[in-house]
């Protein structure tokens, strides 16, 4: 039996409890991605279309690919303060910029986000709709709330088995795929350096066996808990430091804590460097290209005893700014 079939056994069918949402190692430049509070917090539309290879080099490994966009309702998002430009292209994200920082003024905001994951012979396309309500808590501060509901369709490629026993009893009446409900809430505050959000998906808990056999309905969804918070620091008027943490909990699975920094130079090159627990060690890079595009890339270096088969993993965005009214080059609030 195929080794990605044995853990696709104990996923679907055995009840084996892991993480079931991507990996991200750039959650940090969209943590939209994470949490549906950060619906609307820019000053234009924020797409972003990604694809992450995860430990390439090992037969079917994880495949990830999404696009997701999110936009402010109204002409609020046209708000009269420090995001408000006098020139085109001012660097939003220079000391200056914090010094006179105001909080946006109350706002809606709407997006979605559509995820395709692919691991051995088990696939699972998510669709959700995002809404979230900015508060103005003061002059400088911040705080969203969001949802997002949708559905997930997780599936299961037959034709790809192969097994030991053709008539394995757990794969008796079998189904390709079952459509399931999508829950997620969140909150997010922030303000001119710094960001603090709780999240948590797959709120509500979904059997899932591809068995027409009851016995066999072990295996759930279960809910994913997102805890991640930063701050920026300036070493000199263009040059500034972000550190971040992510912590991410799963019922019945080691807390995973990752640690990372980003340092940026007039906001329009950056790099930056992580370190999952137990999993792997990063290091990224990106480009603002214009006010229209910027490029990222990731490399993690595995540091589990998958190293012995894995190259390391792989993950690319690109980012469009549209309705980009002030012409921008840099996200405001994505760090």
């Amino acid at each position: 039996m195929k080794k990605w079939l044995l853990i696709l056994l104990l996923f679907a069918g055995l009840g084996l409890k892991a993480q079931q949402r991507p990996q991200y190692s750039q959650y940090l430049l969209n943590s939209y991605l994470l949490n549906p509070a950060l619906s609307g917090i820019e000053n234009y539309t924020d797409v972003k279309v990604g694809y992450r290879q995860q430990w390439a080099g090992l037969q079917d490994a994880p495949k990830t690919a999404f696009v997701s966009a999110h936009w402010a309702l109204g002409n609020e998002y046209l708000w009269a303060n420090a995001l408000s430009f006098q020139t085109n292209g001012n660097d939003p994200r220079s000391r200056s910029y914090t010094q006179n920082y105001t909080a946006s003024p109350a706002h809606h905001g709407v997006g979605f986000v559509a995820v395709s994951d692919k691991a051995g012979q088990l696939s699972t396309t998510t669709f959700d709709i995002s809404y979230a309500y900015h508060l103005q808590l003061n002059n400088q501060l911040n705080l969203s709330l969001g949802v997002a509901g949708g559905i997930s369709r997780v599936a299961i490629d037959i034709n790809a088995l192969v097994l030991e026993n053709p008539q394995d009893p757990a794969l008796n009446n079998t189904a390709n795929g079952r459509l399931l409900p999508d829950l997620s809430v969140g909150a997010w505050l922030y303000g001119a350096n710094f960001f603090t959000g709780l999240s948590v998906q797959q709120v509500l808990p979904q059997k899932l066996s591809f068995s027409g056999d009851e016995k066999y309905y072990t295996g759930k969804q279960v809910p994913h808990v997102f805890l991640n918070s930063g701050y920026k620091f300036y070493l000199a008027e263009d040059l500034n430091f972000t550190p971040s943490l992510l912590f991410k909990y799963v019922q019945n699975v080691p807390l995973s804590v990752d640690v990372n920094v980003k340092m940026g130079f007039k906001d329009r090159i950056w790099v930056g460097a992580g370190y999952r627990k137990q999993d792997a060690l990063n290091m990224m890079a990106g480009f603002n290209i214009n006010h229209l595009f910027n490029l990222s890339y990731s490399y993690d270096f595995t540091t589990s005893t998958l190293n012995q088969a894995s190259k390391g993993s792989h993950e690319i965005v690109l980012g469009l700014l549209l309705n980009n009214v002030y012409k921008v080059v840099c996200p405001q609030r994505q760090w």
